[in-house]
């Protein structure tokens, strides 16, 4: 049996770290991409890579945010799916693009199809959203943080 126990509390281990995360969370929800596409992209990376705190908090926060359970449920399976916008597809494919960098590397079709669903402004944006999400993925696992506490914050983005 594994130790399920957290190795470290993020917050208190190295609170400047911390709070540059959450600075960079804070610009991320507020740089005016929709709320429910930076739902799906957070969710879309975190299965990836299989950060199980993030999923639970994810898609609890894309619940309180309308998102709704066939979407998420798909959201693995999104291109077999009629369920996602054109939007949301080049999104989630740059998404995947960039979670997988290291392997995959970046395609100029994938650039393409982000291109032609967003403007210069907006694909930094989602590629910084992108970035972010990996960070806190990568961060929450190496921490080993409890999964299945987290409640969204009525009437706030996460």
């Amino acid at each position: 049996m594994t130790d399920d126990r957290p190795r470290f509390t993020l917050g208190t281990a190295w609170p400047a770290g911390y709070q540059a995360m959450s600075s960079f969370t804070h610009a991320v929800n507020t740089s005016g991409l929709e709320e429910n596409l930076i739902q799906l992209v957070y969710m879309r990376a975190s299965q990836i890579n299989g950060c199980a705190y993030c999923l639970d908090m994810h898609s609890k926060d894309a619940r309180a945010a309308g998102e709704t359970e066939q979407r998420l449920y798909a959201l693995a399976a999104w291109r077999e799916t009629p369920f996602f916008s054109v939007r949301e597809r080049a999104a989630l494919a740059f998404t995947e693009a960039l979670t997988l960098v290291a392997r995959t590397r970046l395609s100029e079709d994938v650039v393409d199809q982000a291109t032609d669903c967003f403007s210069e402004d907006e694909l930094a944006k989602l590629a910084f959203a992108i970035a972010e999400i990996n960070a806190w993925n990568r961060l929450a696992i190496a921490a080993r943080l409890e999964v299945g506490g987290y409640q969204p914050r009525a009437g706030a983005r996460a």
